[in-house]
C-alpha cells in the first residue's frame, strides 16, 4: 500500500532530519539553495501575496496543534535545524496527502510549527511536498509543480533526508522570513526550546 511505503520512507528519513545539525555546513547545501541571507526583503508579487493569504486562510485553525493532529498530521522528524541556516521548525505531516500526489493550497501535507519558550507550538508556515516521480508520471513534460505560480524547489537523490527525488515548497506564511516568504530555511526560526518527543 502506497501509504505505508510513504510512512517507512519518512520515518527513514526521520533521523537524517534530526542529525541534520550535526552535519558540516556544506552538506546542508542541496542544488543551490543557498542559506545565506539576502541583502534586503524581497519585494513579493501580488500573485505571491495571494499565496500566502490562501495559505493563511487554509491553515489558521491548525494554530491550535491538536486539530492539526485530529486532521491525520504527525509530526515525525524532531525539530528540523541547522548550524548556519537557522532552522525549519517541526514538521507534522499527513502522510495521506503526500501519498495522494495532489498538489492544493487548501491542504498542504506538511504544516510547520516553532517551539516557544513557554512548551507551546507556533505554527509558522507550511510544506507542499509531492514525489518527484509520482508527479512526474502524472503530469509528463511539465517540470516541476507550481502552486498558484509559485515554482517548487527539487531535491534530487539521494539527498539528506533519505527520500525519493521530491518537490517541495515552504511558505512561510505565519512567521515572516527575511530571505523571503518561499526559500526552504527560516533564519529566525529557532529548536532552542525544544524538548523532544
Amino acid at each position: 500500500m502506497r501509504i505505508g511505503r510513504f510512512t517507512k520512507l519518512f520515518q527513514h528519513s526521520m533521523m537524517a532530519f534530526v542529525f541534520a545539525g550535526a552535519c558540516p555546513a556544506g552538506a546542508l547545501a542541496q542544488n543551490g539553495h543557498s542559506h545565506e541571507a539576502t541583502a534586503q526583503p524581497q519585494q513579493l508579487t501580488p500573485g505571491q501575496s495571494a499565496l500566502l493569504k490562501a495559505v493563511r486562510e487554509s491553515t489558521e485553525r491548525f494554530k491550535e496543534v491538536a486539530v492539526a493532529e485530529r486532521e491525520g498530521y504527525t509530526v515525525l522528524f524532531g525539530c528540523v535545524s541547522g548550524p548556519d541556516s537557522g532552522a525549519m521548525g517541526l514538521h507534522f505531516v499527513n502522510l495521506n496527502l503526500v501519498g495522494s500526489g495532489v498538489i492544493d493550497v487548501t491542504r498542504p501535507q506538511i504544516v510547520i510549527y516553532e517551539p516557544m519558550p513557554d512548551g507551546h507550538l507556533q505554527l509558522i508556515g507550511a510544506d507542499f511536498l509531492v514525489i518527484a516521480s509520482d508527479w512526474d508520471k502524472a503530469h509528463p513534460g511539465q517540470g516541476a509543480p507550481q502552486l498558484m505560480g509559485q515554482l517548487f524547489h527539487y531535491f534530487e537523490s539521494p539527498n539528506r533526508f533519505g527520500l525519493p527525488a521530491f518537490y517541495t515548497l515552504h511558505v512561510w506564511a505565519w512567521k515572516e522570513n527575511p530571505n523571503g516568504a518561499f526559500v526552504n530555511w527560516h533564519p529566525n526560526v529557532s529548536c532552542q526550546a525544544f524538548a523532544g518527543q
